[in-house]
């Protein structure tokens, strides 16, 4: 993990004794005394970081140099605070230093005395006295001079509200919301610093403030936003951005404080607040509880906000400030409605409006989130009509921008945390999941975590079967998406171009129905296509893809969820389709490198797993399931899935699993099965095969006798292929099978089943076991003498 280098210095610092430690500590002290420090006090200070940080246990400084780095945080070169901070993080305080500190240096709080403060604090108690001592000194008025800690508290009590919410109390709630409303709606509307520049006319008249400006150049006529421009900013200029930058997470954050009554001093907040200072208007807001004030100064510093991004700027880093603007802005509203419902009446107009002039701009796409969070969350109030609302995120986001991966996590997060109220207020969403699983096809590492938790809501007996058509076909979904952006950028005739003949294909008319079926938005125009083994010839070299490749990695994980999520419908004639459907697409998978393996383990398992659950299954779907066994080649090209056919046939095929099933049935199904087990142990494998391995064979063995034995007249037809198996395994090798063991095994198991059959009675009760024998509860039958046994041992045992 270390350079050679690396690990002897750690080992070093493990190694250094005691005496040697204090004699630098000692002069590490003198190196600090000086003024100016140098290279040696630096290389020193790292020294000594790394020193504590290889340190198996917590060392405590000698109280001169802790106070001498405690002084390095102030210090005016920010390479001497970080080195300062980092040492002392690695060190435990002196007794009552860390409280001493905040009370008597709080006006020299920069961030690296900030992280210091929080990684000191030993408790939740430790968390709320450092709460109390940095609002406290967030009271300081103008007149007592600049405080540059301001711009340094609130970053840092944020981080506090995030790391514990509970450290908050009702009067650090009170007295912050005070500030923030201060700060949002009242800082100076003059630009900071002196715009003079000299001169023989230089005056007091010269020397007069400019006003702040917006981003189009014109003279703000409003007061100070985090959009507003000038030369300089004022102290309240700067508190105003930082107070909207953690509007949002106080808002969701102050919840978590007991709500209490407000009382009279809560009423009379406008006393000790710089807010009497500047505006002696709207009164009325003022007689509100502090909460409710800070909710009302938010919606219309957010209104402002809306309304400032109308106007056009002139940098394209303005622009881009004034998209992250409304994603807040708009997030902000949506906090503030949910907290007081009666002010969705009056934000409503404004996110209507917003929507309206931004929704034919996709490069407004990440603004356009939180105001569908918005009508999600509110649009039942207003009574409005959001289906342009789900259009356009349900249906233009996926298709055009799924290859934008901050888009792609943003709207698969919403959906995820909004599923419920999704599936109740927009329930069609679940017809466009081939429009997200475009996201999965084009970046499914990023993604699969998303899709595993959305999945099972996307599962409806509607969409079920498309939906794992879709999933199947989700790398050829992945190889067209790469197919159309290549197509818009690459020349018709490139000969150096890389996959051109799938390019071609794309751009052919004559298969652009098969790549626009997997580029649909919507599901219900069909489960799937005719022509897939066509579709998956013409994307064959893109099965070495890099993105088709690793789409394919994910798509067993994701049929795993849906079969589980399958399993809990109960609705047998959907089962039975699936089932099919699990069969005919054994053999049309895009031939990728190991995919149709995997996807075939899948399959097995899963099929095995529905007939356990619905053993009719296997009578309703027997000519399929039969048609399927009966086909010597997928020995050879299907051998996961065909051995689990050959078992659920020989197992659930029986009158005890279904009584509809009968002695022709059963008939039926053993000459199938015969007929395959004859002929791959009497001749070589096909050319480039292999030979079956021994469980297709033993299973197809053990089908026969099962059968045999709920249908005596076929036991003499099972006893003689057993009996000439086993003479035919003595004379020597055969073709089918190339491993002596292997062969072993199998006369082995034939054996056992011939002597079997020689008593039917025996044999059915042993292959066929009833489920009172497979799934023994003697432990709890009070009618057996096992449960006595159990608690007099159990007796026996407790009083050793």
């Amino acid at each position: 993990m270390y350079s050679h280098g690396s690990e002897s210095l750690i080992k070093q610092a493990r190694e250094i004794q005691e005496p040697e430690l204090q004699k630098f500590h000692s002069r590490l002290v003198k190196l600090l005394q000086v003024k100016e420090l140098s290279h040696e006090t630096l290389d020193s200070l790292q020294r000594l970081q790394l020193i504590l940080f290889a340190n198996k246990f917590t060392k405590t400084l000698p109280a001169e140099l802790q106070q001498k780095l405690l002084s390095l945080l102030s210090s005016p070169a920010e390479q001497l605070q970080v080195l300062g901070s980092a040492v002392l993080r690695e060190t435990l305080p002196l007794t009552g230093q860390e409280l001493n500190y905040t009370q008597e240096n709080l006006s020299q709080l920069n961030t690296h005395a900030a992280a210091l403060l929080l990684s000191q604090a030993g408790s939740r108690a430790d968390l709320s006295n450092l709460c109390t001592q940095l609002i406290r000194g967030l009271e300081s008025r103008p007149s007592e001079g600049p405080n540059q800690s301001l711009m340094f508290t609130l970053p840092v009590l944020n981080t506090m509200f995030t790391l514990s919410p509970e450290c908050l109390t009702e009067d650090h709630v009170t007295l912050l919301s005070k500030k923030l409303v201060d700060w949002l709606r009242y800082a100076s509307i003059v630009q900071g610093g002196s715009a003079s520049s000299g001169g023989f006319f230089t005056g007091p008249r010269s020397r007069q403030p400019l006003p702040i400006a917006e981003l189009d150049g014109s003279v703000s006529g409003d007061f100070f936003t985090v959009l507003c421009v000038g030369q300089g900013f004022t102290e309240d200029q700067w508190m105003n951005v930082y107070s909207f930058s953690m509007l949002h997470h106080w808002l969701l954050t102050y919840h978590s404080v007991s709500n209490t009554a407000v009382d009279a001093d809560d009423r009379s907040e406008v006393e000790g607040s710089v807010v009497s200072m500047v505006s002696a208007t709207s009164s009325s807001s003022r007689l509100l509880p502090p909460k409710e004030r800070l909710r009302e100064k938010a919606l219309q510093y957010c209104q402002r906000l809306i309304e400032q991004c109308d106007r056009k700027a002139h940098k394209k880093a303005d622009s881009e400030l004034q998209k992250a603007c409304l994603v807040e802005a708009v997030c902000v509203l949506d906090c503030v409605c949910v907290e007081d419902p009666s002010m969705v009446y009056r934000a409503f107009p404004c996110i209507k409006a917003l929507f309206g002039r931004l929704s034919s701009e996709l490069s407004f796409a990440r603004v356009l989130l939180p105001i569908a969070q918005f009508y999600l969350n509110h649009g039942e109030m207003d009574t409005v009509d959001c289906e342009r609302v789900w259009k356009l995120v349900f249906g233009q986001f996926p298709a055009e921008l799924f290859n934008d991966p901050f888009l792609a996590y943003e709207l698969l997060r919403f959906l995820r945390l909004n599923l419920e109220s999704i599936q109740r207020r927009a329930p069609e969403f679940v017809h466009f999941f081939p429009n997200f699983l475009k996201f999965l096809a084009w970046d499914s590492p990023a993604v699969v975590e998303d899709f595993v938790d959305l999945l099972p809501s996307l599962v409806t007996t509607g969409t079920a079967v498309e939906l794992l058509h879709t999933l199947l076909d989700l790398p050829c979904l992945s190889a067209t998406l790469v197919l159309q952006l290549r197509s818009t950028c690459l020349p018709i005739a490139d000969q150096n171009g890389r996959g051109l003949l799938s390019l071609e294909a794309f751009r052919n008319p004559t298969f652009r129905g098969l790549f626009l079926f997997l580029l649909r938005v919507k599901a219900g125009s069909g489960d799937t296509i005719d022509r897939l083994s066509t579709l998956h010839e013409l994307l064959t070299e893109a099965a070495d893809w890099p993105r088709v490749v690793r789409c394919a990695q994910t798509i067993p994980v994701l049929l795993h969820v849906y079969f589980n999520t399958i399993v809990k419908i109960d609705d047998e004639k959907l089962l039975a389709h699936l089932v099919l459907v699990m069969l005919e697409r054994s053999s049309l998978l895009l031939r990728i490198p190991s995919y149709s393996k995997e996807i075939h383990k899948v399959f097995s398992c899963h099929l095995m797993r529905l007939c356990k659950l619905h053993p009719s299954l296997v009578v309703d779907q027997s000519h399929e399931l039969l048609e399927f066994a009966g086909a010597t080649g997928n020995v050879y090209s299907k051998e996961e899935v065909y051995t689990h056919v050959v078992w659920v046939l020989g197992e659930y095929l029986s009158v005890s699993s279904d009584s509809r099933c009968s002695v022709k049935l059963i008939t039926s199904c053993f000459e199938a099965l015969e007929a395959v087990l004859f002929e791959i142990t009497s001749s070589a494998p096909p050319p480039g095969t292999i030979c079956p391995t021994p469980r297709v064979i033993t299973t197809l063995m053990s089908a026969l006798a099962k059968l045999a034995s709920r249908s005596h007249d076929l036991i003499p037809r099972v006893s003689l292929f057993l009996s000439k198996l086993r003479t035919v395994a003595r004379s020597g090798s055969v073709a089918w099978c190339s491993d002596e063991e292997n062969l072993v095994a199998i006369v082995t198991r034939g054996e056992e089943l011939l002597s079997l059959l020689k008593a039917p009675g025996v044999a059915q009760s042993v292959l066929t076991p009833p489920p009172y024998v497979t799934t023994p509860r003697w432990h709890r039958d009070s009618n057996v003498a096992m449960p006595l046994q159990l608690r007099a041992l159990t007796s026996l045992t407790h009083s050793q």
